[in-house]
């Protein structure tokens, strides 16, 4: 599940997020599109695209959305501020601060951004999260 601490990761951020995905489609799989889409707000040619193996673009809202529908998961909420806790977590144990990631990060945020983004007072797409997840758990002790 993406929201739990990570203290390992596949070789790329794509690995990771690809691992990710799997266990998502899975869960919409199980349910069928049409449920999952019912159930969140997620529109179901997006949920069949992940269902086929494809990468939609996705918010950490939507991902957890959708990881809130297996069996005994939280509340997307739940699930949204436990990923963001996870991070910064991460980042005490990694000894990394958000110039650190900025350095590291493949992707176009500035240090301002990727704080605001870790403490949930700017919008984070899934690839955002994964990304900085991949960053914090490879340069973890």
């Amino acid at each position: 599940m993406f929201y739990e601490q990570r203290m390992t990761v596949p070789d790329s951020p794509a690995a990771l997020r690809a691992e990710y995905e799997d266990d998502l489609a899975t869960i919409v799989d199980q349910h069928g599109p049409a449920a999952v889409a019912a159930d969140t707000d997620l529109e179901q040619d997006v949920l069949e695209a992940l269902a086929a193996g494809d990468s939609p673009d996705l918010t950490l809202e939507e991902a957890a959305e959708i990881q809130s529908l297996a069996e005994g998961e939280p509340d997307p909420e739940t699930i949204v501020t436990m990923a963001l806790e996870h991070l910064l977590l991460g980042m005490s144990t990694a000894v990394l601060d958000v110039e650190a990631l900025e350095s590291y990060i493949d992707l176009d945020l500035e240090a301002k951004e990727i704080q605001q983004k870790i403490e949930g007072r700017a919008p984070m797409s899934f690839a955002e999260f994964v990304h900085v997840q991949y960053v914090i758990a490879d340069g973890a002790p």
